[in-house]
């Protein structure tokens, strides 16, 4: 559970010396905005597309040398939040009925169309996680707002990211309050402390927000958090962009080869 863990910390792999560090976070962030809406709008039951599209996101994992361990795990309990969805695609109507129980179905449209959109849900979840492992967060807000995000939804990113670190350390506080009086020496005590904990800790959001949010502004903040120099897009960002474009264009021409 995100609230127990000690820290909170998403691009672990933001300071790596590598090509892929290289590009600036503008192209990054075009790299995955190119990747995810191919990917979603490819057909079903496109197995060499997809194949193409992961031997480049492998060699883009490879080329940033980020942390695979870290990727896989963030990969995988994100995939246990959508699986419910993907599930719901296995019992569509429609080709050879493979197992039958009363009106429950299996079929090969089924299968099919689960296969396809589980390739691209985990297709899209691995490179939305390197991009955020490998790109710093001011310096990935910052590439929203150049690409002309509004910056109200850029803001609204920023603080959500500064005030879910804000909202474990607050948890953590009341965890250790309700361990030093022992109330979470038993199974049952420790769901009803943590249920009200939970509780507590939504009515406190409003006026903790309130707080650091002045702190904030009274420390020069203009909606986007402060950030390094970034490197500007340069010739080998264009280059980057038109070798990936050309990857994702030979993905989709593969099927009228």
């Amino acid at each position: 559970m995100l609230l127990h863990i000690g820290a909170f910390q998403l691009d672990v792999n933001s300071q790596g010396n590598t090509p892929w560090h290289g590009l600036a976070p503008r192209t990054r962030v075009l790299f995955a905005l190119l990747f995810v809406f191919a990917t979603a709008l490819t057909p079903n039951e496109r197995w060499g597309t997809w194949l193409i599209y992961a031997v480049g996101l492998m060699g883009l994992i490879i080329l940033s040398r980020a942390a695979l361990s870290v990727l896989l795990k963030r990969v995988a309990v994100e995939s246990s939040f959508i699986s419910v969805v993907l599930l719901g695609t296995l019992f569509r109507g429609g080709g050879t009925v493979l197992w039958q129980w009363g009106w429950l179905q299996i079929t090969s449209v089924g299968l099919a169309v689960l296969g396809s959109v589980t390739t691209k849900a985990l297709l899209c979840l691995l490179m939305l996680n390197l991009l955020v492992l490998t790109t710093s967060i001011p310096a990935l807000l910052h590439a929203l707002a150049e690409l002309k995000m509004p910056s109200l939804l850029v803001a609204i990113l920023a603080s959500m990211y500064r005030y879910i670190g804000v909202l474990i350390e607050e948890f953590a506080t009341m965890r250790r309050a309700a361990a030093s009086r022992n109330l979470l020496s038993t199974a049952r005590g420790k769901r009803l402390v943590t249920g009200n904990m939970i509780g507590s800790l939504f009515i406190r959001t409003y006026e903790r927000g309130e707080r650091v949010h002045h702190a904030m502004l009274s420390r020069g903040y203009t909606g986007l958090p402060p950030t390094i120099e970034c490197p500007q897009g340069r010739l080998q960002d264009r280059w980057a962009i038109v070798t990936w474009v050309i990857l994702l264009l030979l993905g989709q021409v593969v099927y009228f080869l």
